[in-house]
């Protein structure tokens, strides 16, 4: 059976006339302001489709007919694709999911250590995520310092799509490395045909704010999306410094600047799944530092379901945490992050395991704590239900008034089974009782736990066989992007 997350749209901070002005906002910054992109044939094909080009700023405007005839082509419903059918996950606007990643310089180990990530990090934090019930969705969360900086994501592919059953969460520096991710995934599913057909990772491409998409994300945009491969177009906006410092003006900017890709991908080949994605985060002007877990960065990504859901296209939100260490300041930025997130109906939870110090940081003992708090969100968004035999009024009548109890009801039981969230690291025992059994705190908990986990030797993926194929094909295509570049 498929994967089919929570559905949620609980909270909304915009009201319906306000949103109207955003949406209107938006229009009128992609017609009127227009978006600066790089790569020519990008500005072709929009330029044949109706959008007015400057050639001289490579700055192109589209107008809302444009933009509307893209969006009638871009579904609100589809699949990614896992390795096995029970990690496909079924994608619409009211389901919600996590993603693990992404891409931190740096780990906090389970010695304690703050060290530079190395390849054998990303081994083992892949390994310890695909024992996290609650993730959907795979991400490189580390970026080693021991691979090349040219080709690094084909590495990190072999890694983690070797590793991992769920859907890979992918990136590419070029056209050519999304070729190559086809090819690889194809030693996997069989054939490039079938890599194509029910395609087991996706491409996130990364816009740059103010309205600005570089050579090199439409270059891979495009590729993508002629391949069908679905899309994460992106914007991580820094709320007062890229993007107007008003909340409302950071969702019109981020917009543009997302539609802006979509419009291309879907002219490059109608239907391509994409998806609105932030990053975003606001400015601290103490430190002149990203901010990815102050509350007006979680109030940007929970209005963004909102901007995302009125163009009818699925939405990527959520940011790692500030925190340094998985102390009370994780804690309380996580579980009022993702909570947030999860009943605002954000359909794709991003950096929701394990990265800390503003996604430079990732913490083998956060992840752990990261699954409970984000398994209890979901419990909390779950709700509860009101019927005939919650209302427990034939129960009531039965124990009756005069001192029973509930504890020996068969109802008790049959309903703590399918209702109660059971947590695995978490303490409700009384100090004394808690003392007895060690008097660990959470962190300790994590960490032994962790250990644990990545002790068991369970088989990836793919086959011995096929990783090394896999590594085979992304040492030759690292090989010959570098050649790429010493011809250019």
């Amino acid at each position: 059976m498929p994967r089919r997350g929570l559905k949620s749209n609980w909270l909304k901070f915009i009201k319906d006339d306000d949103l109207e002005q955003i949406r209107f906002a938006i229009v009128e910054v992609l017609a009127e302001v227009g978006v600066l992109m790089e790569y020519r044939p990008a500005l072709e094909i929009l330029a044949d489709h109706g959008a007015r080009v400057d050639w001289d700023t490579s700055v192109v405007k589209i107008p809302e007919d444009l933009l509307e005839r893209a969006l009638l082509t871009a579904p609100s419903r589809f699949t990614l694709y896992g390795k096995t059918p029970e990690y496909d996950v079924k994608v619409d606007l009211d389901r919600v999911y996590t993603i693990g990643g992404s891409c931190a310089l740096s780990v906090l180990d389970l010695d304690g250590k703050h060290r530079l990530a190395v390849r054998q990090d990303l081994v083992d934090l892949t390994r310890l995520l695909e024992e996290m019930p609650n993730l959907d969705i795979m991400h490189q969360i580390v970026v080693p310092s021991d691979v090349p900086e040219l080709g690094y994501e084909l590495i990190n592919f072999a890694t983690c799509y070797s590793v991992s059953k769920r859907n890979y969460y992918s990136q590419a520096q070029s056209a050519e490395s999304v070729r190559d991710q086809v090819r690889m995934a194809a030693v996997f599913q069989g054939s490039e045909e079938e890599a194509l057909r029910r395609p087991t990772f996706t491409e996130v491409v990364c816009m740059v704010s103010p309205c600005k998409h570089e050579k090199q994300n439409s270059e891979v945009l495009m590729e993508s999306a002629r391949h069908g491969i679905p899309l994460y177009i992106e914007v991580d906006a820094l709320c007062g410094a890229t993007t107007p410092a008003p909340i409302a003006g950071t969702l019109v900017e981020q917009g543009a600047n997302v539609l802006a890709g979509v419009v291309l991908a879907q002219l490059v080949n109608p239907g391509t799944p994409c998806i609105f994605s932030i990053a975003s985060g606001i400015i601290d002007m103490a430190n002149g530092a990203y901010s990815g877990a102050a509350p007006e960065t979680t109030l940007i990504h929970a209005a963004t379901a909102q901007v995302a859901r009125r163009f009818g296209l699925p939405y990527q939100g959520g940011t790692g945490i500030d925190a340094k260490l998985p102390d009370a300041q994780a804690g309380y930025e996580r579980a009022l992050q993702v909570l947030t997130n999860i009943l605002a109906g954000t359909n794709f939870v991003h950096l929701s395991y394990g990265m800390m110090e503003q996604m430079l940081l990732a913490s083998y003992e956060q992840v752990v704590i990261d699954e409970e708090i984000i398994a209890a969100a979901f419990r909390i968004a779950r709700g509860f239900e009101v019927n005939d035999y919650t209302l427990s009024v034939d129960l009531l009548a039965r124990v009756g008034p005069l001192g029973g109890h509930f504890l020996t009801q068969r109802e008790t039981r049959d309903f703590y089974r399918q209702d109660r969230w059971v947590p695995h690291i978490t303490d409700r025992n009384t100090w004394d009782t808690w003392q007895a059994a060690g008097g660990k705190d959470m962190r300790q908990a994590a960490n032994e736990r962790a250990r644990a986990l990545l002790a068991e030797e369970k088989p990836w993926a793919v086959t011995h066989e096929q990783a090394a194929e896999i590594e085979r094909l992304a040492q030759e295509g690292v090989r010959k992007a570098q050649e790429r570049k010493e011809r250019m």
